[in-house]
């Protein structure tokens, strides 16, 4: 890839508006040992932790207490308290840290002057992307000399970024330190958990990766695309817990919109990381693997220091409907349209949605036709990995559709976004192999995304136009969401128990209602700090306090090359205002011009008598100089584009981008 121009973004110093020189403090009830606490001898568990301390030992937002004997008889998992003293022992010995270093009185944090301390014990948690914004998750913990990136996701591409392919994260502050890098570990395999990884590959080669079956086949075929030797990549199950230098991550199943999700319980030498990475409570899923919540509900039990909790259906109230309320969708449509072809829209990546179609398609005798790059290819992925069941013969390819009648296919394509070369756009605007008639029922079986509106409705009009009969959310219950509602939010705060919280993966506003959730709980809001791209925290034994940012911000990849904010700028006046160039010819030894100048436009309507004014504005301003002066020769273009700017301004109300181009013969 080119040389990268980065939209940099210097994160602010200090702490978030709201919030300014506080140090996020620990809740009531949060686990603060010190040797009063030693001395009273018992431990005050409640909705944000443990505390044991002697002025608040009787007490806790739950009114219990919990003594000793309590204590010990809390759900511990042994090997991975032997895990977690062997990950201690490979720590290194010393650092170097930016922050202010912090002296406890009365047990509570007090910011002093920043200052240089070797050896400082604290955790930075980086946000590198996903915080503030709905996509291009990517987090950074480092301890020491270790760190470990969670997610290295993608956006997609805005009308304030016109012809961008793809967005992705900064990662400055990763190659800065490369080589501290212990691991990449993936919750899921959504492009804007995975996206980016065949760029941070391309700059950090040894990378390792963890990730379940169907993210390590997604990310395998995006770096082969990319032609990049694939890295480490470590396949992983629920369950399993893998060490990266001085972290222990364990992998716990969660169900979500694709195959192979995880949330993440992380110890570090300052105590427990949870990352819930993108779920939902799904009691009845199609694949039979029902979320770890006993699991998650120990870890809870155990002591969580910090909760990095997702925020993205925050507004939404209840609980995510199942799966499994789809397929049901599915079966009557199919039961009362057994007269047409059926085409189902959906995304390539929910795997458990193409295994109901295919169950319904296979009972119903239709053959399958999977159509669109990315369908082709994840299907494909899936059936080898055992994660779509598919009968022998059920699936036929595009050449053998006419050995069939049309009542008895099913093809299920991509475009369920309204994605401009996507399969169903094509198959819409009548350029695709498959032609869409009256004899067809389109369903699109998934919500557009917010800014893809209008290019999901284009395409309904344009299947209407061809005959076809559509169904989409509107009319039907055609598709559910992968994350937590309000009441799954809630039961997650609830079982985990956080000492301290910074929502994450969502908009500002989604960030600060999960805030004032977690609040409602119990959790104090000085224990929850709200997280900007580029903001670093501090994460010790007692608090966790912001410090100074890193640099952070979007890379805008157009093609292979990377495209900074000058040249978005440039796009973005072109398509709105138009452009002009003004050719100028000039004798350089008599400083003249030798033919009269040039106008060209681009986008901006002009008639012969306004070009003709902007031609003599030209020779106006050439006449004002004397060309054969150097000096007077730098100054010409500026002073004719502040002429022109004002004329076009004040007799047209257009600004378009002036281009002069000089001649010098």
């Amino acid at each position: 890839m080119a040389e990268k121009v980065r939209n940099k973004e210097r994160a602010a110093k200090g702490a978030p508006k709201g919030n300014k020189d506080k140090s996020v403090m620990p809740a009531t009830g949060a686990a603060v040992k010190n040797s009063s606490a030693r001395t009273a001898g018992a431990v005050n568990k409640g909705a944000s932790g443990k505390t044991a301390n002697k002025s608040a030992a009787g007490k806790n937002s739950q009114g219990k207490t919990a003594d000793k004997k309590a204590l010990k008889s809390a759900p511990v998992n042994g090997a991975r308290e032997n895990a977690q003293k062997a990950a201690e022992k490979q720590l290194p010995a010393q650092v170097v840290s930016r922050e202010k270093p912090v002296v406890k009185r009365h047990g509570k944090p007090v910011e002093q002057a920043e200052s240089v301390a070797s050896g400082n014990k604290g955790l930075e948690v980086v946000f590198l992307g996903g915080v503030g914004e709905i996509g291009k998750n990517m987090t950074a913990l480092r301890y020491k000399n270790d760190i470990l990136i969670i997610d290295c996701g993608s956006s997609f591409p805005t009308t304030d970024t016109p012809g961008v392919d793809l967005i992705i994260p900064d990662f400055t502050y990763i190659t800065e330190n490369a080589d501290k890098v212990r691991g990449l570990v993936v919750t899921h395999g959504h492009e804007d958990h995975i996206g980016a990884i065949p760029y941070l590959a391309e700059k950090l080669p040894g990378l390792k990766i963890f990730a379940s079956d169907l993210s390590c086949a997604l990310i395998r075929h995006k770096l082969e695309e990319r032609g990049i030797d694939t890295p480490k990549i470590v396949t992983v199950q629920g369950g399993a817990v893998i060490n990266a230098g001085c972290f222990s991550v364990e992998f716990i199943r969660v169900s979500h919109s694709i195959s192979g999700a995880f949330a993440l319980s992380i110890n570090t030498p300052v105590g427990r990381v949870f990352h819930t990475g993108d779920y939902k409570i799904d009691f009845t899923p199609v694949d039979g693997q029902i979320m770890d919540l006993t699991r998650i509900a120990e870890i809870g039990d155990s002591g969580v220091k910090l909760m990095l909790g997702e925020s993205t259906n925050i507004e939404k109230p209840g609980t995510t409907i199942s799966e499994r309320k789809v397929g049901e969708t599915l079966e009557r449509i199919f039961a009362t349209n057994h007269d047409k072809r059926i085409i189902i829209a959906t995304f390539a990546s929910n795997v458990n949605r193409l295994q109901q179609i295919v169950d319904i398609c296979e009972r119903d005798g239709r053959k399958i036709v999977f159509n669109g790059r990315s369908m082709i290819n994840v299907s494909g992925m899936a059936r080898d990995l055992g994660l779509l069941r598919v009968k022998e013969g059920t699936v036929i390819e595009q050449e053998e559709m006419h050995k069939h009648h049309y009542s008895k296919q099913c093809l299920i394509t991509t475009g369920s976004q309204g994605e401009p070369m996507s399969a169903l756009t094509r198959m819409a605007a009548g350029e695709d192999k498959i032609e869409v008639n009256s004899h067809d029922l389109v369903v699109i079986s998934s919500n557009p995304i917010p800014g893809n509106e209008k290019l999901v409705y284009t395409v309904i009009n344009n299947l209407y136009r061809r005959g076809a009969s559509v169904l989409y959310g509107s009319l039907e219950a055609l598709h559910v969401s992968g994350h937590a509602c309000q009441d799954e939010l809630k039961l997650m705060l609830s079982l985990i128990k956080p000492e301290f919280f910074i929502p994450v993966h969502g908009e500002y506003r989604h960030l600060r209602q999960h805030e004032a959730m977690a609040v409602s709980l119990g959790i104090k809001k000085s224990s929850i700090a709200i997280a900007e791209i580029g903001s670093r925290f501090i994460l010790h034994r007692h608090s966790l306090k912001q410090a100074e940012g890193v640099e952070a911000g979007n890379v805008y990849v157009d093609g292979l090359t990377d495209v900074d904010n000058v040249t978005l700028r440039d796009r973005k006046v072109m398509s709105n205002n138009g452009m002009v160039i003004v050719l100028v010819t000039v004798a350089l030894a008599e400083g003249q011009p030798l033919a009269p100048p040039e106008v060209i436009t681009r986008g901006l309507p002009l008639d012969e008598a306004n070009i003709e004014v902007v031609r003599g504005l030209v020779t106006q301003v050439l006449g004002e100089r004397d060309y054969k002066s150097a000096d007077d020769r730098a100054n010409f273009k500026r002073k004719l584009k502040r002429t022109l700017t004002r004329y076009f301004d004040a007799q047209c109300r257009q600004k378009p981008m002036i281009l002069p181009i000089v001649i010098e013969v």
